[in-house]
C-alpha cells in the first residue's frame, strides 16, 4: 500500500532539499482534453539529477507514489493521477541545460526538461536538425517525448523517439542513478535498459538527460497539398513518392474534408486551401538536397497519370510550407472545438487502411449519425480516428456511448492486425484495452518488469499497468 504525500512528509523533504517544493498550481494537475483530474500533496522541481535522485529515495523509503511531469501535453492521463493516495508530482522543468554538442559526430546531449523547441534551437545552432517534430513542441519536454516514445510527423523518415536516443540517464525506483548516457551507436552489453525505459511512461524510473540523434540539415525543402480520390489512391501516391524521392520524404499525411469542414466551422480566419472542399488530401513534405519544387511538380503530374491526383497545391516559397503545415497543425484545435465522443489514436498495417476506413465509418454511423474526421501520419500507418455528434448536436447529448463507440473502433483496429495506441501511449486511459487486447505473454512480461524495477509501485502509479 502506498501512503499519501502528507504534510509532514513534505516538510522531512523540505528540510533536506529546500527551495524545490511548491504547493500544486492547475497546470501540474491537468490535461489538455480536461477529462481526467488530477491531485498532489506537493510539486517537486528539482534543479539537478542529485537532487531527482534524493527525491525518488526520499518517496522510496516513505512509500509515497511519484508522477513525473514533463510538459503537461500527453493526451492519455499519464501526468495525472486522479485516485488513491496523494502522490508528489515530480517536475523536470528546472532541468532545461544543454549538456554538450557534438556536431561531428551529430550527437546532442541534453536535460529532459528542455522542451522540443529548445531541442530544436540546439540543434540548429550547430546546423543540424533534430527531427522530431510535434504540434506541442513549444511546450512539449524532450523527457516527457522519450518517456512515452512520441511520434509526431517525420516518422517516415526518421523513426519515433526511440529512434532517435542513443543512450540515458535515468533516477531509478529506489532512488540509484543508471548513467547510461552514451554516444555510442553499437553497444551489445547486454538488456537494452534505453530501450525498456523509453515509451515506459514514468513506471519504472524518471528520465533526467538524454544523447540524441542529429542530423544533417537538408539544403532544399518543400511541400505540396495534393487532392485524391481516397485513400486508397493516397497509399498508392505513397508508393509513388518513396520510389521517386526515397529518403528524401520527410513526411505524408492524410487529411479528410471533414477536418477542413471543422476548421470553417470554428476558426473561418484561416484561409482555405480549395474553393470546393476535397473528401481527401494528402500533405507531402520533402527534404533533399536538389530542388524540391521540381521533385513535388514530377510527383503531382506522375500522380495525375495514373488517376491518383486530381488537383493540388505545390508550395512555392518557405512561408507557403509553414502555411500548409499551419493548416494540417491546426485541425486537432478545431477538433477540440467541436467537442469529440470519441477519439482514437491507432495504427493499421498499411493495406489494411484504405478497407478499415469505411468499414469503422459505416459500423459507427449504424450506431447514430456520427461525423468522422480521420487524419494522420499514413505514411508511417498512424490514423487519429475521430468521433464527433452529428451537425447541431453536442458530444455530451452522447456520452453513454462514447464506451461503446471506442470498443468498436478498437475491436476493428485489433482484428485487422493494429495498435490501439499508436503515438499517444498507454497512461491511464488505455490501461483496460492492455488488459484486454494485450499479448498473454507480453503482459506477464511487463509485470514481471514492473515488479523487478519498481516493487514498492511508487512509479506513476496506474499508468500503463493497473496498479
Amino acid at each position: 500500500m502506498l501512503n499519501p504525500c502528507s504534510p509532514d512528509f513534505v516538510a522531512s523533504l523540505a528540510a533536506r532539499l529546500p527551495d524545490i517544493l511548491t504547493a500544486p498550481e492547475p497546470r501540474w494537475l491537468e490535461e489538455p482534453r480536461g477529462k481526467w483530474p488530477g491531485q498532489a500533496g506537493a510539486v517537486a522541481r528539482p534543479r539537478s539529477t542529485a537532487e531527482v535522485a534524493e527525491v525518488v529515495r526520499a518517496c522510496a523509503a516513505a512509500r509515497v507514489g511519484i508522477v513525473p511531469w514533463g510538459g503537461g501535453t500527453g493526451l492519455v492521463a499519464g501526468q495525472v493521477m486522479g485516485d488513491g493516495p496523494l502522490p508528489l508530482v515530480l517536475s523536470l522543468e528546472r532541468m532545461n541545460r544543454t549538456r554538450g554538442v557534438y556536431p561531428s559526430e551529430n550527437v546532442m546531449l541534453v536535460e529532459a526538461g528542455m522542451t522540443l523547441s529548445e531541442v530544436h534551437a540546439a540543434a540548429e545552432a550547430v546546423d543540424r536538425v533534430f527531427p522530431l517534430s510535434l504540434a506541442s513542441q513549444g511546450t512539449a519536454r524532450i523527457g516527457g517525448n522519450l518517456a512515452t516514445n512520441a511520434g509526431g510527423v517525420n516518422v517516415v523518415r526518421y523513426g519515433n523517439a526511440r529512434d532517435l536516443c542513443l543512450g540515458l540517464e535515468v533516477v531509478m525506483a529506489d532512488g540509484t542513478i543508471w548513467d547510461g548516457l552514451r554516444r555510442l551507436r553499437k553497444d551489445n552489453t547486454g538488456y537494452d535498459l534505453r530501450g525498456l525505459m523509453i515509451g515506459s511512461e514514468g513506471t519504472l524510473g524518471v528520465i533526467t538527460a538524454a544523447s540524441l540523434r542529429l542530423f544533417p540539415r537538408p539544403r532544399a525543402e518543400g511541400a505540396a497539398l495534393l487532392v485524391v480520390p481516397g485513400p486508397a489512391e493516397a497509399l498508392q501516391l505513397l508508393a509513388l513518392a518513396q520510389d521517386q524521392v526515397g529518403p528524401g520524404l520527410s513526411a505524408f499525411e492524410l487529411i479528410s474534408g471533414q477536418g477542413l469542414d471543422f476548421l470553417a466551422q470554428t476558426m473561418p480566419q484561416i484561409r482555405q486551401p480549395f474553393a470546393d472542399r476535397p473528401d481527401w488530401m494528402v500533405l507531402v513534405d520533402l527534404g533533399l538536397t536538389q530542388d524540391t519544387e521540381a521533385a513535388l511538380l514530377t510527383l503531382y503530374e506522375a500522380g495525375a497519370e495514373a488517376g491518383l491526383v486530381l488537383d493540388g497545391i505545390i508550395a512555392q516559397s518557405s512561408a507557403q510550407r509553414a502555411a500548409l503545415w499551419d493548416l494540417r497543425e491546426t485541425i486537432p484545435l478545431a477538433n477540440r472545438a467541436i467537442g469529440a465522443i470519441s477519439s482514437h489514436d491507432i495504427s493499421l498495417p498499411l493495406s489494411e487502411i484504405p478497407g478499415f476506413i469505411p468499414a469503422a465509418t459505416a459500423a459507427l454511423q449504424a450506431v447514430a449519425p456520427f461525423r468522422i474526421n480521420c487524419f494522420g501520419h499514413l505514411g508511417d500507418g498512424n490514423l487519429h480516428f475521430n468521433v464527433f455528434p452529428p451537425e447541431g448536436r453536442k458530444a455530451s447529448e452522447f456520452k453513454a456511448l462514447s464506451g461503446e463507440v471506442q470498443e468498436l473502433v478498437h475491436q476493428m483496429t485489433v482484428d485487422r492486425g493494429g495498435s490501439f495506441s499508436a503515438e499517444h501511449g498507454v497512461g491511464r486511459l488505455k490501461v483496460a484495452d492492455v488488459e484486454r487486447w494485450g499479448e498473454p505473454a507480453k503482459l506477464a512480461a511487463m509485470r514481471a518488469i514492473k515488479a523487478a524495477l519498481d516493487p514498492l509501485g511508487i512509479m506513476n502509479p496506474g499508468a500503463v499497468l493497473r496498479s
